[in-house]
This record gives C-alpha cells, sequence and structure tokens, in this order.
C-alpha cells in the first residue's frame, strides 16, 4: 500500500499542473478573442461609416488582435501617415 503512495501523489501533482496549464491556456484565448472581436469591431465600424478606410491584411489584423481597441487606433493613425 505504501509503495504505490509515491506514485499516487506523483499522479495527483501532474493532473494539477495540466490542469493549471489548460485553465490558464484557456483564460489566456477568451481575452485574446475579446481583445480582437473588439478592435475588428471598431475598425469595421470606423469603415463602414467612411471614417478611414483601411485595408485588413496580416499585419494590421495582427496588430489589432494584440492591441484591441488601442490596436485599431495604431492601425488607424499608421494608415493616415
Amino acid at each position: 500500500m505504501f509503495e504505490a503512495l509515491p506514485a499516487i501523489i506523483l499522479l495527483a501533482l501532474v493532473a494539477l499542473v495540466g490542469w493549471l496549464v489548460l485553465k490558464l491556456t484557456f483564460s489566456v484565448l477568451k481575452w485574446l478573442a475579446i481583445n480582437t472581436l473588439s478592435g475588428l469591431i471598431v475598425l469595421g465600424l470606423l469603415n463602414f461609416l467612411g471614417i478611414t478606410h483601411v485595408q485588413l491584411n496580416v499585419i494590421n489584423l495582427l496588430i489589432v488582435a494584440l492591441g484591441g481597441i488601442p490596436g485599431a487606433f495604431i492601425v488607424i493613425l499608421l494608415s493616415l501617415l
């Protein structure tokens, strides 16, 4: 009985670490998705209203995805230069 105790403790610790990694990964992905959608909505709304004419390419999408609403305004400022 006591020979298997270290293996059970190790298994419990591995499961705990796996659960923490999974939880943190999903929280970061959720934050990134909300950030991306809010930035794209702002950029799309400003493009639709005719205030700016920013093309969406890979670089602009990455800036907006990581920056959110401030990233959208950075892309807008860069397009005005």
